[in-house]
């Protein structure tokens, strides 16, 4: 059995605002391992959405992850995206989990408990910075599931963070006759083509609407426009760009989380008479229809298998240690032109 730590765990105390506190870290339980963390991923898109104050009021961060099932309120603890190596096991754990790589969906901490059944166990040999972008490329699988990419269609992405880079990166991967993304920033738009994408356009520049019709015109193969849009940029307004972009018939596939932001959509024009879907996609759950088939443990699954391929450590722009995370989130609310995916690091926290 290990002793009982003390543990340093980031705290969002109000909008804006960040601190590093001590926690006590208990010993670990029946069933239950203490894992010291190596390295976090720091979430862009919801984890954001905390640091800015613009969660829906009442809301669980996540009603399907333990440690993510309360009620949204400041002082809070957030994050899902946590690497470390088990240095302790309760009673019914065999001690073949000691010294174990470990992926949990857990707050951003140096160490913490948890069930064993709740950590993912890492295949030897993928790094800890890698293993930390599971939870991402997990929700660019169930884009996928939801949006159901076909051989030879027209595939556009709105947004080039991580999780639209995650989905650009699986698709890139199918047979498509074009994959074309877009995002603001010449740092994202690099890193989508270097990840596969036919062509990562500026929608802010001149002539971009009209490069964007010209790369999805039929040309007497098929009606114009795009056979599936996804909306991951996280700005409202992009959903009427999406139906802008989507032809007749196109599947429109939101994956972005608003928070407290509000959509003005303009369905009376091109949607209505489209007949363009509008389709959501949340990773807490699977649509109903793939439940036949699909249960979160395989998408996790399928997920973790396809992260060794994709190489998708290459979108980390950052590494902050943990003592610095308000210098990280700072990073990623002022200047997300310099930044993709951020790490806290925990090398530097030795026993706590």
């Amino acid at each position: 059995m290990g002793r009982s730590l003390r543990a340093r765990r980031v705290t969002f105390t109000a909008p804006g605002e960040v601190e590093v506190r001590r926690v006590d870290v208990p010993e670990p339980g029946p069933g239950e391992v203490r894992v010291a963390t190596e390295v976090s991923a720091i979430s862009p898109g919801t984890e954001m959405l905390v640091f800015r104050g613009l969660l829906p009021e009442g809301m669980a961060l996540d009603a399907t992850l333990p440690a993510l099932a309360g009620p949204t309120g400041y002082p809070l603890s957030y994050g899902y995206a946590a690497v470390g190596t088990v240095e302790a096991v309760g009673a019914e754990v065999g001690e073949a989990w000691l010294g174990r790589r470990v992926f949990a969906f857990h707050p951003h901490s140096s160490r913490f408990v948890a069930a064993a059944d709740d950590v993912v166990a890492l295949p030897d040999g993928l790094a800890p910075e890698a293993a930390a972008l599971l939870p991402t490329l997990e929700t660019a699988v169930n884009l996928l599931l939801d949006g159901r990419p076909a051989v030879g269609e027209r595939v556009v992405v709105l947004g080039q963070g991580v999780v639209g880079l995650a989905t650009t990166a699986l698709l890139a991967a199918m047979p498509l006759a074009c994959l074309l993304t877009l995002d603001l920033h010449p740092l994202r738009r690099r890193a989508s083509t270097a990840l596969g994408a036919s062509e990562s356009l500026d929608p802010g520049a001149a002539g971009t609407g009209d490069r964007l019709r010209e790369l999805l015109a039929g040309g007497g193969e098929g009606p114009d426009g795009a056979d599936l849009v996804y909306e991951l940029s996280g700005d409202p307004a992009a959903v009427d760009a999406a139906i802008e972009a989507a032809g007749f018939g196109g599947r429109i596939v939101v994956g972005s989380w608003y928070g407290a932001k509000a959509a003005e959509l303009h369905l009376g024009g091109r949607f209505h008479r489209a007949r363009q879907r509008l389709v959501s996609s949340q990773v807490s759950t699977l649509a109903p229809e793939l439940t036949g088939r699909w249960t979160r443990r395989r998408r996790l699954a399928t997920a973790l298998a396809e992260l060794p391929r994709l190489a998708l450590d290459q979108v980390v722009t950052h590494r902050f240690p943990l003592a610095e995370a308000k210098a990280a989130y700072a990073l990623l609310d002022r200047h997300p032109e310099q930044a993709i995916q951020v790490l806290l690091t925990y090398t530097e926290e030795g026993s706590d």
